[in-house]
């Protein structure tokens, strides 16, 4: 059974980075009806940690939700868009992992990007969109927390970890990749200023 993505693309204005992960869960994971709703994904809490220094900025705890207007004007605020590198896929399994998941159409990438002209910069959340996003710009995927320059279009490619509980990785020592990044895009500031 073939699904398309469910959400529209969040593509900020003033975006300079453009994060790209493969696919949302199943619904009945969601916890909001936005990127990585799964209450049990670390991506809203990397954000919260980095931007405001509290993992759990962007969630609410007694709801068991996310804050979505705070986590929409955070986006705004910093330029950070958002979305999938799946546009139509086919799980091959009942579940959430991208080991199990078939991309059936990819993406558009380009006509993303001319949407927010301001972005030249491309960062995946696991090894399946990057191998994706690699086979869409011609380049090698890039190791985790790496980036590969992509001289045809003018995009700087970054590989993050995961932020699937399911990978075996530290809160702590994910967000030091996006961190990395987030300094390289200009979204935080260099850790000497």
């Amino acid at each position: 059974m073939l699904e398309t993505h469910p959400f529209p693309p969040y593509l900020p204005p003033s975006a300079r980075v453009l994060i790209m992960g493969t696919f949302p869960p199943q619904p009945h994971r969601w916890a909001m009806e936005f990127y990585y709703p799964n209450r049990t994904n670390d991506f809203w809490r990397i954000i919260g940690l980095l931007i405001y220094g509290d993992k759990d900025a962007l969630y609410d705890t007694s709801t068991r939700t996310f804050r979505l207007p705070l986590i929409r004007d955070t986006l705004d605020r910093c330029g950070i868009a958002l979305h999938d590198t799946g546009h139509t896929v086919r799980r091959l399994k009942d579940n959430a992992s991208d080991k199990y998941l078939e991309i059936v159409t990819p993406v558009r990438l380009f006509d993303l990007l001319g949407q927010i002209p301001s972005c030249h910069t491309v960062a995946t959340t696991g090894e399946k969109a990057a191998g994706v996003i690699a086979t869409l710009t011609g380049t090698e995927p890039p190791r985790m927390g790496e980036c590969v320059h992509d001289p045809v279009h003018g995009l700087d490619i970054w590989r993050m970890p995961s932020t699937s509980r399911a990978y075996p990785l530290p809160l702590e020592q994910k967000a030091a990749y996006y961190a990395r990044l987030f300094r390289s895009a200009g979204i935080i500031p260099d850790s000497d200023d």
